[in-house]
C-alpha cells in the first residue's frame, strides 16, 4: 500500500468560518460543497473542513472536552501569525513563552483556537 494524498480534516459545526480562518492562515482559497471544504494552498489540497452540526469545541489545555489533535505551524513571525488568528476569528489560548523542556533556548510558541475551538501552536525560532 501507498499513501497518496495526506489530508488533515477538522469537524465543525460552521464550516464557512472554519475553512475561511484556515485558508486566510494558510493563505489558500476554499473549494466549497454543501457539508465539505477543502483548502487549497498553491494548488494543492491541504485541509478539509466537514460539518458536524454537534461539534462540541475541545477545552485546551485540559477541560472536559480535551484536544484529539493539534497542529504546529512554525512561523517567521509570531505576532503577525497570533494577529491573522485573531483577525480571521480565532482566539489566543497562551501568550508565547518559551517551552518548558527547553526554558532557555530560543524557541517561542504560542497556542491559538480556530473559530471551531481546534487548538493550533505557532512556534519561532
Amino acid at each position: 500500500m501507498r499513501v497518496t494524498r495526506r489530508i488533515v480534516v477538522f469537524d465543525a459545526s460552521d464550516i464557512e468560518a472554519e475553512s475561511r480562518f484556515w485558508a486566510g492562515l494558510l493563505d489558500g482559497e476554499v473549494h466549497r460543497d454543501d457539508d465539505w471544504h477543502s483548502i487549497v494552498v498553491d494548488g494543492e489540497w491541504v485541509m478539509g473542513v466537514q460539518r458536524a452540526p454537534n461539534h462540541v469545541a475541545p477545552e485546551w489545555p485540559d477541560g472536559k472536552q480535551q484536544q484529539q489533535v493539534h497542529l504546529d505551524l512554525h512561523v517567521d513571525d509570531l505576532a503577525a501569525a497570533g494577529q491573522a488568528a485573531v483577525r480571521l476569528g480565532g482566539r489566543e489560548l497562551r501568550a508565547a513563552r518559551r517551552p518548558a523542556d527547553n526554558p532557555d533556548g530560543d524557541e517561542m510558541f504560542a497556542v491559538y483556537a480556530s473559530p471551531a475551538g481546534h487548538p493550533l501552536c505557532f512556534g519561532v525560532h
